[in-house]
């Protein structure tokens, strides 16, 4: 179950830490892996609710440390006194600034607390340090700290964590993998995880839009774009070979989200770091799809009777049941294209708002409290066409329809989750995130809900859009020269021999596949037809951000990563399988590469992913 606690931990954790900058709330994990909730302020109660029924995990951050168990026939002292030698001061790093602040040593079933319970660790050294350590334009301290895990057999590998989110958390440094597969660190892996250059305990002012408040210093912002990325790999091998006396043979990068968007950052500014990538739902264009964060938010705010809209009554503008009846109008309308009537969109590209609408509207009914209104297929129609500016010109992306439309992974960021009053992450981070960090000059805005709500309403896309591109004062780069990584220029990357694997759920709610595959069509056509040799894009149908949603969302993209590095491999499908909240727990399919599809042979099992040919 690892990758999809894992998963589910990242949009957990991004909500966690929108409320508890937006209203105090505070998660913590108890004794034993169990869960406690502590509300400081009324109005973070029924998302709790929510974290804790879909599993809600420890605090984000780094762990505590390894905690040894009661009987250990004691730690190698040589390795330990290695480790605890990386703290000398005689060392030099690549980074005249960096600081070793702690290196313990953990013998083997050594338990740390992750977000899916205890995890027993082999025999290894942790280190964490810190680099470039300033004031900020703010007034604010800043530094970029990092988590190292050196394992004692060390498979001469080096795992690079991706972060998630507005980051600010220093990561456990344990490179969790796939469900029910072990982590890097227990495979021999050396895993670095880091914070991106500020840090959630310090930085977060509610005053400024809680965790995003280092948005207001423009070096801090650089630095979460991507400008700590190389310093961090950088200082990490180095710390590599100066513990075991050479660096390491392969490096790779495994992030999901804003970790996938730092994928990219490295594949396109630094394609010398890694012989591999998994940039799985990549945030690479983050300051747009913010835009369309905001644009989301005013359509479906549209349905919440009377002038002043309050953002507790956003998630009842679709009950669960009426996005029961979306879906089914999707699926009557493509569900049929891959040869299968399974209730997978295999064929997503195809599905299109002239065969979805007229479905949508023979939902339009008023017999019984779930019909949809014309109202709310107009809003649905609108929301996926993407945003744009009064002109029509496109803001951001438009979103395929898919059989994932509504679910509970999907409207958590939409419009949150049905029945309670929290209004989604959209906007408790979105909203923030846009007003601080992805427009300039920065806007303040409160840590409050009912403040990103009303900053989201007024944002006007013909005055406001155009900020992501624009500088001012100190901002000397514009929030899309410091956060995008959308660059089709791959040839560094190419000429080394790397290899990326770009997994993406066709319903994610948040950054659209359709951005993601229109990029990849440009890196082919500048490729003359031949990007499938060295980065492959493969959707998964029905998932949502990095995972859920009614689809095969288990599947391990690093393994087929490394035998395409490795052994020269490369990934014709991976072998995906819907997990036990699916609607078809078991179920196996293939996920094909970009532009192929599973395509059912005709007979068979509908469960058997050998009955699918990706074609």
């Amino acid at each position: 179950m690892k990758r999809e606690h894992a998963a589910r931990a990242f949009v957990q954790s991004a909500v966690l830490r929108a409320v508890r900058g937006m209203q105090g709330t505070r998660v913590k994990a108890g004794s034993r892996g169990k869960r406690m909730g502590r509300i400081k302020t009324i109005g973070g109660s029924t998302l709790i609710a929510w974290c804790l029924a879909t599993g809600a995990v420890a605090e984000s951050g780094a762990s505590s440390g390894a905690t040894a168990p009661a009987q250990s026939a004691g730690p190698d002292h040589a390795a330990a006194e290695r480790c605890a030698g990386l703290q000398a001061p005689s060392h030099r790093w690549p980074d005249s600034t960096t600081r070793i602040t702690s290196a313990n040593w953990h013998p083997a079933d050594s338990k740390v607390s992750t977000q899916s319970g205890p995890v027993s660790l082999p025999a290894h050294c942790e280190v964490t340090g810190i680099l470039r350590e300033r004031t900020g334009e703010d007034g604010q301290p800043y530094a970029i700290r990092f988590h190292l895990r050196l394992p004692e057999a060390w498979n001469q590998r080096f795992f690079f964590q991706g972060g998630g989110g507005t980051n600010g958390e220093l990561g456990d440094a344990l490179g969790p993998i796939s469900m029910g597969t072990p982590n890097a660190l227990q495979r021999g892996y050396a895993v670095v995880s880091q914070d991106s250059g500020h840090d959630n305990a310090r930085n977060t002012l509610p005053e400024r839009g809680g965790p995003v408040a280092f948005g207001f210093d423009p070096q801090a912002r650089a630095d979460y774009g991507g400008a700590s990325l190389e310093p961090v790999a950088q200082a990490a091998k180095a710390i590599l070979a100066a513990y075991y006396g050479r660096g390491p043979e392969r490096s790779y990068f495994v992030g999901c989200s804003k970790g996938g968007q730092e994928g990219m950052m490295f594949a396109q500014r630094h394609p010398e770091q890694f012989d591999g990538i998994v940039a799985s739902a990549p945030g690479f264009s983050l300051p747009r799809a913010a835009v369309a964060e905001a644009w989301d938010i005013q359509a479906f705010a549209s349905l919440i009777p009377g002038t002043n809209p309050s953002p507790d009554k956003l998630p009842a503008t679709f009950s669960r049941e009426q996005f029961a009846r979306v879906r089914k109008a999707v699926l009557a309308a493509c569900d049929a294209d891959d040869g299968a009537h399974d209730g997978i969109t295999a064929n997503w590209a195809a599905c299109e708002w002239s065969r979805v609408e007229p479905q949508l509207q023979k939902e339009v009914c008023s017999t019984s409290p779930d019909c949809l209104s014309a109202e709310q297929v107009n809003v649905i129609g609108r929301v996926y066409s993407g945003a744009k500016d009064s002109k029509g010109r496109s803001l951001y992306a438009s979103w395929p329809f898919d059989g994932g439309i509504g679910s509970d992974g999907w409207r958590v960021w939409k419009i949150g989750p049905a029945g309670g009053p929290f209004p989604g992450i959209n906007v408790a981070m979105g909203a923030p995130a846009l007003a601080v960090l992805f427009t300039t000059p920065p806007t303040v805005v409160r840590a409050d809900l009912s403040e990103a709500f009303r900053f989201a309403l007024q944002f006007d896309f013909d005055r406001d859009a155009p900020k992501i591109y624009a500088t001012h004062g100190p901002f000397t780069h514009s929030a899309w020269d410091d956060v995008a990584a959308r660059s089709t220029d791959l040839r560094k990357f190419r000429a080394r021999g790397a290899k990326m694997i770009v997994p993406h759920g066709v319903s994610d709610p948040v950054f659209s596949i359709n951005d993601t595959v229109a990029w990849y069509r440009e890196v082919d056509r500048l490729n003359g037809g031949r990007a499938a040799d060295f980065v492959r894009v493969f959707p998964v149908p029905g998932m949502a951000h990095c995972s859920g949603g009614p689809a095969t969302d288990q599947f391990d993209a690093f393994d087929a990563l490394v035998a395409w590095v490795e052994r020269g491999t490369p990934p014709d499908r991976l072998i995906a399988t819907a997990g036990p909240a699916s609607p078809w727990p078991g179920r196996t399919r293939p996920l094909c590469p970009y532009p192929k599809v599973a395509r059912y042979s005709g007979e068979g099992s509908l469960e058997d992913a050998t009955q699918f040919r990706c074609e």
